[in-house]
């Protein structure tokens, strides 16, 4: 089924909308440089920021600018509103612009979100004075990715349902993925997809301490390539079913014709040497849009100028385009690297590429890289009929868009495609098997499936959800199953707090690595693919209390749609005593309806299931 686009939005360090984002891709204008709004020490790193302060985005939004407003959210915000405007869903006064209340339509509206930092930027700011004050311990109600997502949605009034996936730098791309997907099985009318991602100095140190930042702009692909530099950003699409659009005579901007889901499945940082999952990612995708490699014109590839992506990237195109290697290029060379938000940026740049008939250019390069591939200096009129998208994150977790000019109704092999998958509709779903740990007693039981060595630097959140992924597919009779979900508020909140404390006692010194890999939500998931060697669909939710219902909710999906037999979900979180002690003083003298969606805050849960359609 194709999606149609009817809207889009985006903020980031080449432009506050689409058209300054258009005009800086034709004149090649990259958005990096010196820091002004992020607070670090490290000044010699580039970033590409967006040119607006957290209080001029506030005032833009018609919101009283406050310290404990992340910038994620806020850009989000912004966004958000520019897509639903562009589509012709929010009312313009006064040339003010406000969304539609929800009552004024019957349409169910879904915001589906990509984020990992959230609210990390205004946590960082107070984590050592909430240690000692209740001053603002509230910042903690927009920490999570969720409550970011939340706040979006409650800004406009306008959504029936939200939820926030996040992948690392993947996040938005299989936003839109599961939007695209909610929309085939009939579950939304118009859905608003995308990611947010604002820099921090928690992000900026994370990278910095895997030794991927680069002192100098960033040269994708090139063989003097030294690293990636950090950019935020967000950007969303407003997506339809084709019927709709076309019924409605909807102005269409492009169409999203397939899209493919992989993992890995190797290392939590690096990737393979093959790129099977970015490979596994892109034939999806192809397959999907019912296309042949030699169809595509254009690949906005992930291209992070790090050593090991941009080779592993390469390899995998080759593999897939062989000789008919087609406009390859990266335009994080503009931006930075986006991280969560890139998926979406890099989407809605594809889709002005479709309109305009150009390629941007990959900035930077001039040394050809031994066994990669030479990315274009791009081009100012170029007929383009498709074009792919990579997003490729921590953990293995790969994705990949395809992205079409017209409309393609009639495509036999995209048909055939749909029946395969559609075999399982009416089945029942049946729950294989259910493994619950509960105390730390129980992860003496993980040295049974694997070496200890292995899990010397495992958290224990990763090893409780490892134990009880093993025992749960062990328990029935799987060694592997078809796809991995996860379902956590907060991800590894240890991992996160110690690399809070090192930067509160040591400074911006070089932190521990382990911490920071550790700290992304979708670590848990990837970890169990990588010991499973699942290269399957995989994703991560995090939306409050409502983490396990979405993940149940798109295990059903996949089982229903036929593309798996077999799915994997898990329901992983922790607390820490500091957390926990954080929560608690927050909700003294609040209603009891204030500690339902802060439930999961203080309950640890390593829950797995092993779901299948029962013939």
């Amino acid at each position: 089924m194709d999606i149609a686009i009817i809207g889009e939005g985006i903020v980031c360090a080449i432009g506050a909308d689409k058209a300054s984002v258009l005009d800086s891709l034709r004149h090649r204008r990259s958005g990096i440089g010196e820091m002004h709004h992020l607070h670090s020490c490290h000044t010699e790193l580039p970033v590409g920021e967006v040119p607006l302060s957290n209080d001029e985005m506030a005032r833009q939004l018609g919101l009283e600018p406050s310290d404990l407003l992340s910038r994620t959210a806020l850009m989000g915000m912004l966004a958000v509103r520019q897509a639903l405007d562009d589509a012709g869903l929010t009312n313009s006064r006064n040339n003010h612009t406000s969304p539609l209340p929800p009552l004024t339509s019957p349409l169910r509206l879904v915001l589906v979100s990509g984020t990992t930092v959230a609210g990390m930027d205004v946590t960082e700011r107070f984590f050592s004075e909430m240690q000692h004050s209740d001053d603002h311990l509230s910042c903690l109600l927009t920490h999570n990715a969720g409550s970011n997502t939340q706040q979006i949605a409650d800004y406009f009034g306008c959504f029936a349902d939200c939820t926030t996936i996040s992948t690392a730098c993947s996040s938005a791309a299989n936003a839109i993925i599961l939007g695209a997907r909610l929309l085939e099985a009939g579950q939304a009318d118009i859905v608003v997809a995308g990611g947010t991602e604002a820099l921090s100095v928690f992000h900026l140190n994370g990278f910095r301490s895997l030794m991927i930042l680069d002192e100098q702009p960033c040269r994708p692909f090139d063989a003097t390539r030294a690293g990636l530099n950090l950019g935020e950003g967000a950007a969303y699409l407003v997506m339809e079913r084709a019927e709709r659009a076309q019924q409605r005579k909807a102005d269409v901007h492009g169409w999203l014709s397939g899209w493919g889901n992989a993992c890995d499945a190797f290392h939590q940082t690096a990737t393979s040497d093959n790129g099977e999952g970015a490979y596994l990612a892109m034939t999806e995708a192809l397959a999907m849009a019912g296309l042949q490699p030699q169809d595509i014109q254009y690949v906005n590839a992930h291209g992070t100028g790090t050593l090991n992506n941009d080779l592993s990237e390469s390899v995998a195109l080759r593999r897939v385009f062989g000789q008919t290697m087609p406009m390859v290029s990266s335009t994080k060379s503009f931006t930075g690297h986006t991280t969560s938000a890139s998926g979406s940026i890099e989407a809605v740049i594809c889709l002005l590429a479709l309109r305009h008939q150009f390629v941007p250019a990959n900035l930077g390069f001039s040394h050809p890289m031994p066994g990669g591939i030479t990315p274009t200096p791009g081009s100012d009129s170029t007929p383009l009929r498709h074009v792919l998208s990579n997003a490729f994150a921590f953990g293995g977790n790969d994705s990949a868009l395809v992205f079409s000019r017209d409309y393609s109704r009639n495509d036999v092999m995209r048909n055939e495609k749909l029946e395969m998958r559609n075999d399982g509709s009416s089945s029942p779903i049946k729950i294989l098997s259910r493994v619950e740990i509960t105390s730390d007693g129980d992860l003496a039981e993980l040295r049974q499936y694997i070496k200890p060595l292995e899990t010397r630097r495992m958290s224990r959140l990763m090893k409780a959800s490892l134990l009880s992924s093993l025992k749960a597919l062990e328990a029935a009779g799987i060694s592997r199953p078809d796809a991995i979900i996860t379902a956590t508020a907060l991800g590894c909140v240890e991992s996160s707090e110690q690399l809070l404390r090192q930067i509160e006692e040591e400074g911006e010194v070089m932190l521990k690595p382990t911490n920071f890999m550790q700290s992304t939500h979708n670590t848990v998931s990837s970890n169990i693919a990588i010991h499973t060697r699942c290269h399957g669909y995989n994703v991560t939710y995090t939306q409050q209390e409502r983490s396990l219902e979405w993940a149940l909710r798109d295990a059903e999906l996949l089982l229903r749609s036929g593309r798996c037999k077999t799915v994997l979900v898990g329901w992983h979180d922790e607390t820490t005593p500091l957390y926990r002690s954080f929560i608690e003083r927050l909700i003294v003298g609040q209603d009891s309806s204030f500690l339902i969606p802060h439930s999961s805050f203080l309950i640890p849960h390593n829950l797995s299931l092993v779901l299948s359609c029962s013939e």
